[in-house]
């Protein structure tokens, strides 16, 4: 059975793409997002698919493009945020390292900033972000082997205390 070497979790503005990327360079490994799996597979993206056929219907395609890309993939691996939301996706992520990469409120507002890419965030970004970490935090935690607070830290700062904690060094 194939495994990622990492998968990473963490709410919008966390930094998961970019880190993910910047890992998976160090290691020397392909990356992957489970978003981007979705948007090739349906050919739309994850913001029309929330408007068009609403959060259900993508959150059933997360849970398959997971459980998937947590099959196939022997590199990083970057969830969207919701993910975690799916209690198929939490049982399916034990047995794997899991990456939560944290983020305060404050910083979070400031790096997603009014994106009108992520669907769950139009309207009010800051209450919208404010219930979105309060909701997932406890769910992170939950399949999370290792934690990384991100706020004041650049993406390569990031990955260098990643890279410390999976090689065993404080």
């Amino acid at each position: 059975m194939t495994s990622p070497v990492l998968v990473i979790v963490g709410p919008p503005g966390a930094g998961k793409t970019t880190v993910a990327s910047l890992l998976a360079e160090r290691l020397g490994v392909a990356v992957r997002d489970t978003d981007e799996d979705i948007e090739a597979t349906t050919g739309v993206t994850v913001a029309d698919i929330f408007v068009e056929q609403g959060e259900a219907a993508f959150r059933r395609l997360e849970e398959a493009a997971v459980r998937q890309a947590l099959d196939e993939h022997t590199g990083v691996l970057a969830l969207g945020g919701g993910a975690v939301l799916s209690e198929k996706t939490r049982a399916s992520l034990q047995g794997h390292r899991v990456l939560y990469l944290e983020v305060s409120l404050a910083h979070a507002v400031r790096r997603v900033g009014l994106s009108a890419s992520r669907p769950l965030l139009i309207g009010n970004v800051r209450a919208t972000l404010k219930r979105l970490l309060d909701e997932r935090a406890p769910l992170y935690r939950e399949v999370a082997d290792l934690t990384i607070a991100t706020d004041d830290l650049d993406a390569t700062v990031v990955a260098d205390r990643v890279l410390a904690q999976l090689e065993g060094t404080p």
